[in-house]
């Protein structure tokens, strides 16, 4: 086959952007020079949840696992020296979506784009939010408001914008099984096209337009046959579903389009070495079928398990998919699985299967309504809990984890501290300094602003009517408004949303049979119990800060509650002084807290002088997530009693963990353990 046939390779993405605008927009400039295709935005949990750096549960988040980008000023240094009118630019953003498109639509217009060439995507699916990430912000209603507005004006403005990403991404990474990742993402987009169709924003005859820039994003996991089963289901159903249902005629506006990353939490702490193999194997899933082969790939980094990755690490990621693209004759060929009995009885299989639970949540009034419900939420904990219980048990193997444990020193670990990236501490300190000096001088030279409170006040009141929010948007924008301002204004209107946690109703995972490991932790925790003089052990599992990945802790609280301690779990998104305070309030034996976002340097010093103020010297402090070997270190020297890693897979062994430490924090004689 000539060289002009190959199928063209698909977007080469890497997920960047990290401490501040300005080292976020050499880290773009740096990767597009290395053949990155595709601009792939990570935004800081603050202004993911429409904070601005300088609140008080930004502290300790700010620039961690993206970009902060509070106003203008800082969209403009992002891409700075970067011709917007010819990228291609993804942004992970779901609440604040609506207000980072106006700031990038702004400095596009500042740079004289012709705004009908602008191309990316704008995650925007507040779904899985709610379900498995916890970046949410507004309830549901308001939330796929601000979804339909933005796909309306991007339809006539912007029509080369995919306005919604749909993702699947983060429920597999929740637990979900193929069937559940497929069907609640479709029943998501059902949701929102049933909206923008409702809304009458959209003439009938311009649905197959709406239709067309619906994306997706999804995960792939290291079991690539299933995965790529997967996507091909994908593809069937959604060409069903947007011919049946909306009625699109034209191919190509039902042709399933995908962006994928593959699996980062799968990724092992444990002989990290072979995540590489791992991110090979997923990447296959999503490239190997042309029928089904996603448009854009990012890659996780090999050491994403023991912090933030650093850009020689990204860059082997991007050279892996190179290599397929470009030196094997992958892209030379049709598709390589038609015809074949195997893939075509599974991919048969999930569709059916799929369709089946699609029903079930149509049933219950859609995606929506299964989330209110916690339906949703629950069937993930409970998938979650089965697969943890079939690690522990040895039927799942990981290598490295629970297989083949033994290792060779790794020469790519052998100084932790410089195997990962580390932000400046002082980053926060710098970000919230020239917060502060925007705010004092946006309405002077160079840049003149208006005063951002009659467009916030603009924006409130366009909020409480049913008109679109974009053009209110887009006017504080330019006035020169800030992410904590433009969510505040839209918090008074809309008000905030707790999500179900799908604790309580989540069922028992591991059966405490006599001589089992949790019917050992069972009677360890009544004699315990005995010993202090109460009826039942108190653990409240906490999640400090903004970090809203809560399937470790989620996991943590049902083990506890089915070893017999009452749990306090209150979900995510709470300052240290609200965890101490519940932590008293609930006269709790043990504080477990939960933090994945790197915020546990500055966030769990805080708890634990806040337990020591109030007395509560005998409450021991456990501590779980993507924490460094040195970072660990320091928390225990500071009186954290113990440390857990994603390596810590054995979950019932955790919970006998934090049994002994309430023992010795309260000087009771250790337990005998049985021969």
């Amino acid at each position: 086959m000539s060289e002009r046939q190959k199928d063209r390779p698909w977007l080469m993405r890497t997920y960047a952007g990290h401490s501040t605008a300005e080292a976020s927009n050499e880290l773009y400039r740096r990767n597009l020079a290395k053949g990155q295709t595709g601009l792939s935005v990570a935004f800081d949990l603050p202004t993911q949840t429409g904070y601005d750096s300088d609140h008080i549960l930004a502290r300790g988040e700010v620039g961690r696992v993206g970009v902060p980008v509070a106003h203008l000023g800082d969209m403009r240094r992002l891409f700075q020296d970067i011709p917007l009118e010819q990228m291609n630019t993804s942004m992970t953003i779901n609440a604040t979506a609506m207000w980072l498109l106006a700031l990038y639509q702004v400095v596009a217009e500042e740079q004289g784009a012709d705004l009908t060439r602008l191309s990316g995507t704008t995650q925007n699916d507040i779904v899985k939010e709610y379900l498995s990430r916890g970046t949410h912000v507004f309830p549901p209603g308001p939330s796929l408001r601000l979804t339909t507005d933005m796909i309306a004006y991007t339809v006539s403005h912007l029509p080369r914008w995919n306005p919604i990403n749909i993702c699947s991404y983060h429920l597999q990474e929740a637990g979900a099984t193929p069937v559940q990742e497929i069907a609640y993402a479709m029943s998501t987009a059902i949701a929102v096209l049933d909206a923008v169709r409702d809304s009458g924003q959209v003439p009938a005859e311009r649905m197959g337009d709406v239709v067309g820039r619906i994306s997706f994003f999804v995960n792939a996991g290291v079991r690539f046959v299933e995965e790529m089963c997967k996507m091909r289901a994908f593809g069937r159903i959604w060409d069903r579903v947007t011919r049946e249902r909306y009625g699109i005629e034209d191919p190509k506006h039902r042709r399933f389009r995908y962006g994928v990353q593959v699996n980062s939490l799968g990724l092992t702490e444990a002989q990290p070495e072979n995540n590489v193999q791992r991110i090979v194997l997923e990447m296959l899933a999503v490239t190997l079928s042309k029928d089904a082969r996603a448009r854009a790939v990012q890659l996780p980094a090999w050491n994403e398990a023991l912090g933030l990755p650093r850009p020689w690490d990204q860059q082997w990621s991007l050279r892996i998919q190179q290599v397929l693209a470009y030196e094997s004759d992958l892209l030379e060929y049709d598709d390589l699985f038609e015809g074949s009995k195997v893939v075509e009885a599974k991919v048969a299989q999930l569709v059916a299967d799929s369709f089946a639970e699609m029903d079930r949540i149509e049933e219950m009034g859609g995606a929506l309504a299964a989330v209110e419900s916690g339906y949703l939420k629950a069937r993930l904990v409970s998938s979650h809990a089965e697969r943890r219980a079939r690690i522990e048990s040895g039927e799942e193997k990981i290598v490295g984890v629970n297989a083949f444990e033994g290792s060779e020193p790794s020469p790519l670990t052998a100084d932790l501290d410089t195997a990962v990236q580390t932000v400046d501490p002082e980053v926060e300190a710098r970000v919230v300094g020239a917060l502060q000096h925007w705010r004092d001088t946006r309405y002077q030279p160079p840049f003149n602003h208006p005063r951002p409170c009659k467009a916030l006040e603009r924006l409130k009141e366009a909020a409480k009517g049913t008109g679109n929010l974009m053009e209110a948007t887009l006017e504080c924008a330019r006035a020169g408004a800030t992410t904590g301002e433009w969510a505040g204004a839209l918090r008074e209107v809309f008000g905030e949303f707790r999500a179900p946690t799908g604790v309580s109703s989540a069922p028992v995972a591991v059966a405490a049979e006599q001589g089992s490991a949790l019917a050992e932790i069972r009677r360890a925790v009544e004699l315990t119990a005995r010993d202090l003089g109460v009826g039942r052990l108190r653990f409240l599992v906490g999640k400090p800060g903004l970090d809203g990945h809560s399937n470790g802790a989620e996991q943590i609280a049902v083990r506890a509650r089915d070893a017999g301690f009452e749990v306090v779990y209150q979900g995510i998104r709470l300052t240290p002084e609200q965890i101490v305070d519940a932590a008293l309030a609930e006269d709790v034996h043990a504080v477990g807290l939960s933090i994945l976002s790197g915020s546990h340097a500055r966030l769990v010093p805080d708890v634990l002088d806040r337990l020591r103020v109030a007395g509560a010297t005998e409450v021991p402090v456990i501590v779980g997530g993507i924490i460094p070997s040195g970072d660990a270190e320091r928390l225990r020297a500071a009186g954290v009693a113990a440390v857990f890693t994603p390596k810590d897979f054995d979950i019932t062994g955790i919970i006998g963990r934090i049994v002994d430490e309430i023992r010795k924090a309260n000087k009771l004689d250790p337990l005998e353990v049985p021969a």
